[in-house]
């Protein structure tokens, strides 16, 4: 199974309303404690206040419309975001416009992603890793990032559990209206495949000329997600070249539940 190149494309319009309670700012935070703790890219100075970009750079895989990207940038770090959804990149790059920030956004697909060079950090945050739906294809980004990083660089990213798609998010539909826009999510999993769909439909605001009150318009996108235990995440990293350290409960240090 092939993942849509057409997600993110309707969505990405409301995609920041619709995900207001987004814990960005603890994400950032966490993100920022655990590369420090790993000793690379913490933003130094020297004498005269000048950062040592060579240890400072940090790729976002996935980075959507840059939330994320923007506060990692706020705390000092040379960023690159990348992500294979143009619209939710051209918000991106408004924010990066309103906040003044050097950031380098890339319109790529993480399991094709070329940089000019290595970096001392990469971070993909929000199920991003999620969307990989072979395991082959898993490999390949792992390997790409291995390639990319810095002797001794981090790689952090967060993953949905098997766990969340049985239990939590199984054959429910979940809906929520706001005034701008209303969603409706009804998802299925499939166990056996270890694939998640859910298929979401949008009804975003329109103010219409000639109507006098305003118009909601429909748009449906499907995503597909991999669920990937544990042991399957480290095998692939082990391919890939990579060291696995530790995994964590979410926004914890606790092993994984």
């Amino acid at each position: 199974m092939e993942n849509t190149e057409e997600i993110y494309t309707d969505f990405a319009r409301v995609y920041d309303e619709l995900m207001d309670n987004t814990p960005y700012e603890m994400w950032c935070n966490r993100l920022d404690q655990l590369i420090a703790s790993y000793g690379v890219s913490r933003p130094t100075r020297d004498a005269e206040g000048i950062l040592d970009s060579e240890r400072n750079l940090v790729v976002d895989l996935g980075c959507g419309t840059g939330s994320l990207t923007e506060r990692l940038a706020g705390r000092g770090y040379d960023m690159i975001g990348v992500d294979n959804s143009g619209e939710m990149l051209e918000i991106a790059m408004g924010k990066r416009v309103r906040s003044g920030r050097n950031i380098l956004y890339l319109l790529q697909d993480m399991r094709e992603f070329e940089l000019y060079g290595t970096v001392a950090a990469v971070v993909s945050i929000c199920d991003s890793m999620n969307y990989i739906l072979e395991y082959g294809d898993l490999v390949q980004v792992f390997k790409l990032v291995n390639n990319y990083l810095d002797p001794g660089g981090v790689f952090i990213f967060d993953l949905n559990t098997p766990y969340k798609y049985r239990e939590l998010l199984a054959d429910h539909t979940f809906a929520e209206e706001r005034e701008e826009s209303s969603f409706i999510w009804e998802n299925f999993y499939d166990g056996d495949e270890e694939i998640n769909e859910y298929d979401l439909t949008l009804f975003i605001r329109r103010n219409v000329p000639g109507f006098r009150e305003p118009l909601y318009q429909k748009f449906q996108e499907t995503h597909y997600q991999r669920s990937y235990d544990l042991d399957t995440v480290c095998r692939a990293l082990a391919e890939a070249g990579l060291e696995f350290v530790a995994a964590y409960d979410a926004g914890t240090r606790e092993p994984v539940r």
